[in-house]
């Protein structure tokens, strides 16, 4: 992979993004060779002209490859398909169907449950706050979440589609929203989500150092609920 030594990968300086996880690991499983770089959204650094201008939509993660820049986590794993999945390891699945079905599952992690994603956001999982019980509507989405990983998990607990793709380490990083903050899954469901939270590329992103504590100005840039005794 000779093109893939001009590959950078550019996250947040928290490391608690899912979508800047969901590059990194893909990139990693792929065995991409990668630069990171971390943007200081706290700081607005985002929204200079260097990095707006390139990235277009001033979002992160954003990927460059061979002087191609690209953001929105979706895109770059489809990038990354199309350029180095060929004898390597793809991230979505071959079939048409499966395929379909797996950017289904992507989509809707993205877009659906919400009040979850607020209540027990990504900051939650690296961070310790004493949380509030969930309210109505994200135990709702708990629910719902339990319930989808139900339904897609193989009954002899292994990957999703035959083995593994990028659905399912985005899967474990949503249900690791309960485990990591106390909540009791099905057992088949936790053991399924830990053993995806074990692979190599998936512990790369989750113990990569991050800052001592939150800094100050996070929950008024992130628009995220602020924890009992943040």
């Amino acid at each position: 992979m000779d093109d893939a030594a001009r590959c950078t990968l550019y996250g947040e300086s928290l490391w608690i993004s899912p979508y800047v996880f969901s590059s990194f690991v893909a990139l990693r499983e792929q065995g991409v060779p990668f630069d990171m770089v971390e943007v200081r959204l706290i700081e607005g650094e985002q929204l200079g002209d260097a990095y707006r201008d390139r990235s277009l939509t001033a979002r992160v993660p954003s990927f460059e490859h061979d002087g191609f820049r690209l953001a929105e986590s979706s895109a770059i794993a489809e990038y990354l398909d199309e350029v180095f999945g060929a004898g390597s390891c793809r991230l979505l699945p071959e079939g048409v169907r499966e395929r379909a079905r797996a950017r289904q599952i992507m989509a809707w992690l993205r877009s659906d449950l919400g009040a979850l994603r607020d209540e027990r956001s990504t900051v939650t999982m690296f961070y310790r706050f004493r949380l509030k019980p969930l309210s109505p509507l994200a135990a709702s989405d708990a629910e719902k979440l339990v319930n989808v990983a139900e339904k897609l998990i193989p009954a002899d607990g292994g990957a999703l589609f035959g083995r593994w793709h990028l659905v399912d380490s985005e899967l474990a990083f949503m249900l690791h929203r309960l485990i990591l903050t106390g909540h009791d899954l099905p057992p088949g469901v936790r053991e399924w989500a830990e053993t995806e939270w074990r692979r190599s590329a998936v512990r790369a992103y989750v113990e990569h150092a991050r800052p001592a504590a939150v800094p100050e100005g996070y929950w008024t840039f992130s628009g995220t609920p602020r924890p009992e005794g943040a």
